[in-house]
């Protein structure tokens, strides 16, 4: 494993349904870089937990969940799998009660600490694209580039409501907008990394613009900041 300063990192960090994955894809596929979906390390540990029947509030059993949970990566393009115990998880992730009790999991310092090898580990040549909340505050905060990406609560929850529709779930968009604010609200204010843009972050309000756009003006930054060598 070959990690250190000398292997960049760009960190694409904000909460959720403002583009991140797909920014970060885009990103890694252009540059032929790594890529590393911390909120799926984090939906990963709350899967186990609710699938063990650990509680949010059980720090020890959780903590012991993070270091013996097998968790492996596999791209295919800009597609991405993740395979806990060696066996794909597939949507299972991307459910909101997952969702939900990773932000809850997410709040604990000592599943943070207990994470945090697991991510460096993605450093690695020729490059790192980092998505995720606290990537260019905490994890990388040496990163080259830094963007954090960001929309009003009722936009990430509109565009959350059409994708869910679209998959046939029966979704209440007033109790989606109420879960994505609260979570808000806890990644915010939470004691340790809360969702905050690094100071030295490019902002990107995405609430008015096409994922095309947010992407365009992504790469156009990294870029600039990167001096084109890409």
């Amino acid at each position: 494993m070959s990690t250190g300063p000398a292997i960049p990192v760009i960190t694409i960090d904000g909460p959720s349904g403002v583009g991140k994955g797909a920014v970060s894809a885009a990103l890694a596929d252009a540059l032929g870089w790594h890529l590393l979906d911390s909120g799926a390390v984090y939906r990963a540990v709350a899967w186990v937990a609710l699938n063990r029947d650990i509680e949010a509030t059980d720090e020890a059993q959780l903590v012991a969940a993070c270091e013996d949970v097998d968790l492996k990566f596999e791209s295919s393009g800009s597609d991405i799998a993740v395979l806990i115990d060696g066996v794909s998880v597939g949507d299972q992730l991307r459910s909101e009660p997952v969702g939900q009790m990773a932000s809850k999991v997410a709040a604990i310092p000592a599943v943070r600490r207990a994470l945090l090898d697991l991510q460096y580990d993605f450093r690695q040549s020729p490059g790192l694209i980092a998505d995720g909340r606290d990537m260019g505050t905490v994890v990388f905060p040496d990163a080259q580039a830094k963007i954090f990406l960001t929309a009003s609560a009722h936009e990430r929850a509109t565009r959350r409501f059409k994708q869910l529709k679209e998959k046939g779930e029966d979704v209440i968009f007033d109790s989606l907008f109420s879960e994505i604010a609260e979570r808000d609200r806890r990644d915010r204010e939470r004691a340790v990394s809360p969702t905050v843009p690094a100071d030295d972050a490019k902002v990107i309000d995405s609430t008015d613009m096409s994922l095309e756009q947010v992407i365009s003006e992504s790469k156009a930054y990294v870029e600039s900041i990167m001096g084109g060598s890409e």
